[in-house]
């Protein structure tokens, strides 16, 4: 299909065909000593998709990959998004456990591994009930061939399977409010729809042009970093990809390679900020600094505009939704904190609806708290093999966030407190249920909660309050190693306080926010 301008990709394979057609030559990434330009990208997308086709992976095929960050992670992408398979990053902190059920709940038939994951896969191998082939990111592997040398193998020529818009591209997971992770299913139409709409007056942030230099640092298994790069490859950008975070090394590459936008979390942020070489980084070539995924704490952002001297954009969304559904622009943002408009999370983006809506569904009126509602061009398709939770979350059209919010007359969306019982630490999303059940296997108990309370670098820390059986002893040391044996080491509590007896209602249900409310005294909002 020619394509005369990006604006007219109906998939993602149509993005990368127009980029290596108009600019085979520029630079798509940078990795480590790596350098791939648009043709080549677009080449070895190719092959992947031919190598996957050859594998038996067609037309909604789940393919997954458990590494850190990398350039070849995108030529998966859009070699799956050529192919018509579906790609699935799987976070690469979580436990065996939790890793081999987001494999069998995605029915993943080929699993790309990096090498620092191949002992946890070989512990899981045999409960992988759906992949017939593994295969190692790097050279070396005893028994499972090596990326390179298995997409080098396959044929350059596109082939331009029968892919259209609404076919899903992407399954990213989230944490489950029952204990287990849901498939968020993402069409190709959910990365690409805002992008075709005009732009608002005051989104001259969001401009980018083929001279944008952008820093890909988060995780590539969330929205926030697989998001991120394909939004560069749609502008024809040069982006720079680190395996992960680390803020010595954010720095460095902001200053060397004149980074221009990036995407971050405000608990990154500060660890930058906190770093002996940001006092001697050249930020000058930055033009926005975004950032979201959880709120930023007014002195964070005073002392990053002192810092970074660049602009500053908030976006607000989730999986659902492919990320940003609402922005604030860098005019609303006031270091003085006098602006009513600093403590929002912005206004909604083109093509974007904003509900607040009571118990019984129905709009609320501005300034009246609700659950805040998003109907986008980039919701989600659905929840993979979860129909009931999706008709619960998707509801004419609408996300329901999860966040208790209010709009204001001008549209500014403002969030209050969540509805969902979740915890936002650091940018990562954690599910008390999930953190419960872990516990409550440990024989010392008789009852937990699990609550988020404030941190300081994380903006929420997991908090565990259990009630010990009687005559039963137990550490804080001993329940949280329990713990880690069965999560991810993120989920798990940061400290554990032991009291007689939860807090209830009548019908038995735990009062987190009577928990909640001691170590939240004096914060404005109920997040942080």
């Amino acid at each position: 299909m020619a394509i005369s301008a990006v604006t007219e990709a109906q998939t993602l394979g149509d993005v990368l065909r127009f980029q290596a057609a108009t600019r085979p030559s520029a630079m798509a990434f940078v990795f480590e000593d790596r350098q791939m330009d648009y043709a080549t990208f677009d080449a070895h997308a190719s092959q992947v998709a031919q190598g996957l086709l050859a594998a038996g992976c067609g037309h909604g095929t789940r393919v997954a990959f458990l590494d850190k960050n990398s350039d070849l992670f995108y030529e998966l992408i859009f070699g799956c998004a050529k192919a018509g398979a579906v790609s699935v990053g799987i976070n690469w902190r979580l436990a065996p456990p939790e890793v081999a059920y987001i494999v069998n709940d995605s029915a993943a038939e080929v699993l790309f591994v990096g090498p620092d994951f191949y002992g946890l896969v070989e512990t899981i191998e045999a409960q992988l009930t759906t992949v017939k082939t593994i295969i190692a990111m790097m050279p070396g592997h005893a028994r499972w061939p090596s990326f390179e040398a298995w997409r080098d193998d396959q044929p350059h020529e596109d082939p331009h399977c029968p892919v259209t818009a609404d076919d899903i591209a992407i399954q990213m997971y989230t944490s489950g409010t029952t204990g287990h992770p849901k498939g968020v299913q993402l069409a190709h139409e959910a990365f690409l729809a805002i992008r075709r709409l005009p732009a608002h007056d005051d989104m001259a942030w969001d401009h980018w042009s083929e001279a944008d230099v952008s820093l890909v640092a988060m995780p590539s298994f969330h929205i926030g970093g697989a998001g991120w790069g394909v939004q560069g490859v749609w502008a024809g950008a040069k982006n720079i990809v680190l395996s992960e975070f680390e803020p010595g090394q954010v720095l460095e590459v902001i200053e060397q390679a004149g980074v221009t936008k990036l995407f971050i979390v405000p608990a990154a942020m500060r660890l930058c900020l906190q770093h002996p070489r940001c006092a001697e980084t050249d930020f000058s070539s930055i033009e926005t600094m975004l950032y979201g995924a959880s709120p930023i704490p007014l002195d964070l952002l005073r002392e990053a505009i002192t810092v970074f001297k660049c602009g500053f954009a908030q976006l607000y969304g989730m999986t659902e939704t492919t990320g940003t559904a609402t922005y604030l622009p860098p005019a609303d943002h006031d270091p003085t904190g006098q602006s009513q408009r600093m403590k929002s999370a912005g206004k909604p983006l083109p093509g974007v609806r904003v509900k607040v809506v009571n118990e019984a569904g129905e709009a609320l009126p501005p300034y009246e708290v609700g659950e805040i509602c998003l109907a986008s061009p980039a919701n989600m398709t659905g929840y993979g093999n979860l129909p009931e939770a999706t008709a619960k979350t998707l509801v004419d059209g609408f996300v329901h966030t999860g966040d208790a919010g209010y709009l204001d007359e001008d549209g500014y969306v403002y969030v209050h407190d969540r509805v969902k019982d979740m915890i936002v630490s650091g940018a990562e999303n954690v599910y008390p249920a999930e953190v419960e059940s872990a516990l409550f296997g440990h024989p010392a108990l008789a009852d937990v909660a699990v609550i988020g309370v404030p941190d300081e670098r994380w903006g929420e820390a997991v908090k565990a309050v259990v009630v010990l059986k009687p005559g039963v002893t137990a550490t804080a040391d001993e329940l949280i190693a329990f713990a880690r044996g069965r999560i991810a080491a993120y989920k798990c509590p940061k400290t554990v306080d032991f009291i007689d007896a939860l807090p209830r209602n009548p019908s038995g249900k735990i009062l987190k926010r009577e928990l909640r409310a001691p170590y939240w005294a004096g914060y404005e909002r109920n997040v942080n």
